[in-house]
């Protein structure tokens, strides 16, 4: 993988080329996003309850099941048969949105209630990309 060396701010206006200073690292993308490859998943995410921790519809969700949910940690969760993506608050067993238009949804003892995994990414594509088109119609 090659990395520019450089941290660039959403103002910037131009920066001089930095061609010259490419870095070359032993590290892939998978590398860096998936620390448990056998006990990850991914998926999309949908809906707009999570916007407040910076997760909007169609961004590429990267979930470990190895991980232990802590209170606070935006999960995955089958919640009564629905998959759901939420922070959780292990202490009220609330599963809590990032968006203040959503009520928090108590975790009931009859309620069918499993965590799936810790979101441990999300990754936001700012142009259509041809290979997940077809996997995003599926959802």
């Amino acid at each position: 993988m090659r990395i520019i060396p450089i941290y660039a701010s959403a103002g910037l206006t131009g920066f001089e080329s930095p061609a010259e200073e490419y870095r070359q690292l032993g590290l892939s993308l998978d590398q860096l996003l998936i620390i448990h490859p056998n006990a990850t998943f991914m998926g999309f995410a949908r809906g707009d309850s999570m916007q407040g921790v910076g997760i909007y519809f169609g961004d590429f969700l990267i979930v470990d099941r190895h991980e232990t949910a802590r209170d606070g940690d935006v999960i995955v969760a089958n919640y009564n048969g629905e998959f759901v993506c939420k922070i959780i608050d292990k202490t009220r067993r609330l599963l809590l949105s990032a968006n203040e238009q959503f009520q928090p949804k108590p975790i009931h003892d009859y309620d069918t209630f499993n965590i799936e995994g810790v979101v441990v990414s999300s990754i936001r594509f700012h142009r259509q990309n041809p290979t997940l088109a077809n996997l995003k119609c599926l959802l």
